[in-house]
């Protein structure tokens, strides 16, 4: 893929409807809501349509489940009907791609794994998902090594790049991988779950400056 000219942002694990206004008016791409039970960061299926609606028109809801029941799925779908699903589990091609949405395919960046494999492995996903692996399946908190990820020259689906960043290395890790998007969790709280504006602010910041873009 050729690089791109401006790299989208998402801001995941949002908790708060305030925190989902000021990342909107900060001119985010995407709000992810965990819908993962065992994370600190989990939004029950009753306030998914709330923290939902304070996402401006133009800014994309994504849900993120991790080896979910289809009929839960489809419950949050119908909660946040113009969501994307991102899969962080088990989770093969065909559940995937089962609800007819477009979705994001999380890879965890472990030693010795090869994402073009898992371009081949998941041709329909919208984009795949470099994170570091977790027991908590994302916000981490920790970044992984950059050096193995395929050029930009290589990859042939929209790669979204994630685990551990922050406003003091994003732009490194914008230079250095060249992604579609970048996705922050935890480099934008003051405490798990709890968003910080004044972070989220420095984020874009730092983002739109790796671009070039005052």
């Amino acid at each position: 893929m050729q690089p791109v000219a401006r790299t989208r942002i998402k801001i995941c694990g949002l908790t708060r409807p305030e925190h989902v206004a000021a990342a909107s008016n900060l001119g985010v791409d995407a709000v992810g809501f965990v819908c993962y039970e065992s994370s600190p960061r989990f939004v029950p299926p009753e306030r998914l349509a709330q923290l939902a609606s304070e996402a401006a028109p133009f800014v994309t809801p994504v849900l993120l489940f991790v080896n979910a029941a289809p009929e839960r799925i489809e419950r949050a779908l119908q909660a946040v009907p113009r969501a994307l699903l991102q899969f962080h589990g088990d989770e093969s091609a065909s559940d995937c791609g089962r609800f007819g949405r477009a979705y994001l395919r999380a890879v965890p960046m472990a030693e010795g794994v090869d994402l073009l494999d898992w371009e081949r492995r998941y041709p329909d996903a919208g984009a795949l998902l470099a994170d570091t692996p977790s027991a908590a399946f994302g916000g981490s908190g920790r970044a992984f090594d950059w050096s193995g990820l395929p050029g930009v020259e290589h990859r042939r689906r929209p790669l979204i790049l994630a685990g551990g960043l922050d406003a003091s290395n994003v732009g490194a890790a914008i230079r250095t991988v060249r992604p579609f998007g970048v996705d922050v969790s935890s480099g934008v709280e003051v405490e798990r779950g709890i968003k910080s504006e004044a972070l989220m602010r420095q984020f874009t910041a730092a983002v739109r400056a790796a671009d070039g873009v005052s």
